[in-house]
């Protein structure tokens, strides 16, 4: 981890709780369970991007704060309910017990929901205070729509459904590439292109954000079907093998893990010159991608 992703990582975990809402006693436990997934760690990296995004297209990255802080609620209510039996049926989560373990699986269910619906009251209560400045109502409204799209229905929701469907099934190239770009690479454009508008990115930024976005995207989520299959379950934090036992469409289910590994270099080169215009600029950027490569290899 650079120092750079340090910085913004520690910005976030300092503000992480701020956007939870005041919660009635009387149901107090729901509460405990969105903070104990929120809190038990991980990379962070959604809402890192985001803040790294509204640095680089000059935007305050202290009015982008509740954004970043939102999308790791998103984020973390999709792994809550991920890891539930309906779904991947994990125990572990970061190297702790998963939510539905540790709370029940219908309070687990309900501490996502509550993740859900807390993003958007963060998001929303920020917009109401830029009422008399147009511009940065814009930008905000902007941001908050990418992150609705890329996390719903046409977005991480749409790739989760595919990937569930797939299961057991011969899955083609079309149908694997779709899996992922919308249940991994959807929700980091959604952080990416959320940042930027945040930050007051011109079109071209825009775009070129994006398509960075796109082949990170792509490549954090084969590095991950790589590393169930070679990784270190003690480093993980989770049990590896699991996508073989659930029959889950991967890139080593269906090319092995020579041409996943070479694929997996080809997004990162397509995503290191996405940002060439930019030069040394865009270190923090091209860095990220280049590791994620390196950690797999």
């Amino acid at each position: 981890m650079n120092q750079e992703f340090k910085q913004y990582k520690e910005l976030v975990e300092k503000h992480l709780l701020d956007f939870l809402p005041e919660i009635d006693h009387k149901s107090i436990t729901v509460y405990e369970a969105m903070k104990y997934s929120l809190t038990a760690g991980g990379k962070r990296l959604r809402p890192v991007l985001l803040l790294a995004a509204c640095d680089f297209a000059g935007g305050d990255i202290k009015e982008a704060i509740p954004y970043a802080c939102a999308l790791e609620y998103i984020h973390t209510y999709s792994l809550i309910h991920d890891d539930m039996p309906e779904m991947d049926n994990d125990d572990l989560r970061r190297g702790m017990p998963t939510n539905h373990k540790m709370f029940g699986e219908a309070m687990a269910l309900l501490a996502g929901d509550g993740l859900l619906s807390s993003a958007f009251e963060a998001m929303t209560k920020d917009s109401l205070i830029y009422f008399d400045n147009h511009e940065k109502l814009k930008r905000r409204v902007s941001a908050a729509y990418e992150i609705a799209k890329n996390a719903g229905c046409r977005g991480m929701v749409a790739g989760q459904v595919a990937d569930i469907e797939a299961e057991s099934k011969q899955c083609s190239k079309e149908m694997l590439d779709y899996i992922h770009i919308n249940k991994t690479a959807a929700l980091i454009m959604g952080a990416v292109r959320a940042g930027a508008l945040l930050g007051g990115a011109d079109t071209k930024l825009l775009n070129d954000l994006t398509l960075y976005a796109e082949n990170l995207g792509l490549a954090f989520q084969i590095a991950d079907d790589i590393l169930d299959v070679i990784g270190d379950e003690k480093e993980l934090g989770k049990k590896t093998g699991v996508d073989s036992e659930l029959n889950k469409a991967t890139y080593p289910a269906l090319y092995g893990l020579e041409a996943s590994q070479k694929r997996l270099h080809e997004l990162t080169v397509n995503a290191v010159e996405a940002l060439a215009d930019y030069y040394d600029n865009a270190e923090f950027f091209t860095d990220l991608v280049k590791d994620l490569e390196v950690r797999v290899n």
